[in-house]
């Protein structure tokens, strides 16, 4: 196995003068300057006593800046600690706290929201937006860096290339990510990656999907998510292609936009996007009287959705070779649409603990409805005395897989059976061919259309503290998440349309706490309280 960063320093010596990174329709930056950055980053580092494992924590939205950022942690050896933009400012800070994070990239919007005394470890917090300094502990080392930072061109040239991309000797049980899997809880899930766990998986993406010269990639999911991470992102550039971040989650119409000018020969994308494109685009067109007569005529069925086929790939840009589709699942009924289109899709499965790729199979071998087969290096069994038939809890076991949750050995040993398979938490059946078949969770977790997992308990115990809730439970519905509520016994006396109104308020009032992704869209009333199990845990199998 080579180190991704091995990759990395071969792309960049290669490519020198070409572009690595796109900010879309904004900076683009060439390997030269991703280099040059990278330099300029580690700088910083040492003048600030930075060292080998340290922790440095990232917090803003997609950007080229924050993908350099990330590369100088890791380069240098530190830890990087990639913090969903779209938790609370608080949660930020605690999980920037939680993590000892020594340094912090952020937007400027966050930094302003945030209490500096709560992160004791902190010595400079740096903008993702331009790398100036937000926040310097010791404000003696000003001059130190301002003089040393000054001494660097703006970006070096060719024959300095070897010099400068050197980043010294590389481990692969090196401990390179702290990724959290939620901003909320009183006890965060740091899931610890190691190099080997990410080397493992660009291993695998440059090996089955090869990048090709001039290739260039939409990055749209978030990287501080290890899919978008770590597809979106790191393989594409150790392959020396050229990267364009969106920055958010885009509409359809700059999505559509994006496709046109970026012409990506690989799309990644969550179900929902394709779904989108299907039921705007083709599922009208191919529900007209006339077109349901043509697609049932042999012959010219085969010709209609080869120019549907066609169709859509302009749509996409015209130089796709792949779409591979992930995080949620697939409607039934619009993957039988792209069945018969010939759409080059394929569906895996992944999660953050294990770097994050559990399974995969390219589109040509790909069996409809599964998610893969499971990928290399890696040990899929299914906890079921006949695992082709009978349901059982999916377990995983090899090089990909995380060693742990960072200051949490509770979680940690609840992850792992007695034989060291992780248990993923999700049900499913594997065929004799190898190909998986999820078929639910055997967790509380919800996730959404989006591939965004959202965690009940977390908007639960937000709730909880708020007032007229005595109990809640967070389900979701017709793809909303919405809030049953158990009152207090002094608001089960209130009038109706008085205790409407106050719980429209919690509502409000909770929504202003929680991440824009886990909203509460309603709340409804549970007037007989919720049934309890023995240790007084609500019987959630009761309400859907």
């Amino acid at each position: 196995m080579r180190h991704y960063l091995d990759r990395l320093q071969e792309s960049m010596i290669a490519k020198w003068n070409t572009p690595a990174l796109s900010d879309y329709r904004g900076e683009t930056f060439t390997f030269a300057n991703f280099a040059t950055e990278i330099t300029r980053l580690h700088t910083i580092y040492r003048i600030l006593d930075v060292k080998a494992g340290d922790k440095i924590a990232l917090a803003a939205k997609n950007s080229s800046r924050w993908a350099m950022a990330f590369l100088s942690a890791t380069t240098y050896r530190a830890v990087a600690v990639p913090i969903l933009c779209d938790f609370t400012p608080e949660a930020i800070t605690n999980l920037t706290a939680h993590s000892d994070s020594v340094v912090l990239f952020t937007e400027p919007r966050i930094f302003d929201e945030m209490e500096i005394e709560k992160m004791p470890e902190i010595r400079i917090i740096v903008s993702l937006e331009n790398y100036s300094v937000l926040y310097l502990r010791d404000v003696e080392k000003q001059s130190e860096l301002e003089s040393a930072l000054a001494e660097i061109p703006a970006v070096y040239p060719e024959e300095k290339k070897h010099e400068i991309v050197k980043y010294g000797e590389l481990n692969l049980d090196d401990l390179a990510i702290i990724n959290y899997t939620s901003g909320t809880t009183s006890q965060p899930k740091g899931v610890m990656l190691t190099s080997r766990n990410i080397s493992t998986n660009i291993d695998f993406a440059l090996s089955r999907i090869p990048i090709e010269e001039g290739d260039q990639i939409i990055s749209m999911l978030p990287l501080a998510h290890m899919y978008g991470m770590a597809f979106e992102f790191i393989y594409p550039v150790c392959g020396g292609g050229h990267v364009y971040f969106l920055g958010k989650t885009p509409t359809p119409t700059l999505l559509m936009q994006a496709l046109a000018e970026v012409q990506p020969y690989l799309l990644i994308t969550v179900p929902l996007v394709i779904e989108k494109i299907f039921k705007g685009k083709i599922l009208p067109v191919l529900g007209k009287p006339v077109m349901k007569v043509l697609t049932h005529t042999p012959g010219l069925n085969k010709l209609i959705y080869s120019k549907v086929r066609k169709q859509l790939l302009t749509t996409f840009g015209g130089k796709l070779r792949s779409i591979i589709l992930g995080g949620a699942a697939l409607n039934p009924s619009i993957e039988k649409v792209m069945r018969k289109v010939k759409l080059p899709y394929t569906v895996g499965y992944g999660m953050t603990e294990c770097a994050p790729l559990l399974s995969y199979a390219p589109w040509d071998t790909f069996k409809a409805g599964s998610c893969g087969r499971p990928v290399d290096g890696l040990e899929l069994r299914i906890d079921s005395e006949n695992p082709h038939k009978k349901v059982g809890e999916i377990q995983a076991k090899g090089s990909n897989v995380m060693i742990g949750y960072y200051k949490n050995e509770e979680a940690t040993k609840a992850a792992f059976t007695e034989d060291g398979f992780l248990r993923t938490g999700d049900l499913g059946i594997m065929d004799k061919q190898g190909n998986v078949f999820i078929k639910g969770r055997s967790k509380c977790m919800i996730l959404t259309a989006s591939g965004q997992n959202i965690y009940p308990e977390e908007i639960e115990a937000v709730l909880n503290t708020l007032p007229h809730v005595a109990e809640s439970l967070i389900v979701a519905r017709d793809k909303a998440l919405v809030a049953l509520v158990a009152l207090s016994a002094d608001d089960l006396a209130l009038e109706e349309s008085v205790i409407n109104e106050a719980l429209e308020q919690t509502r409000k009032e909770a929504n202003i706490i929680l991440p824009s992704y886990s909203q509460i869209s309603k709340i409804e009333i549970i007037r007989e309280g919720f049934a309890h199990t023995p240790k007084q845990s609500i019987k959630r199998f009761l309400y859907k």
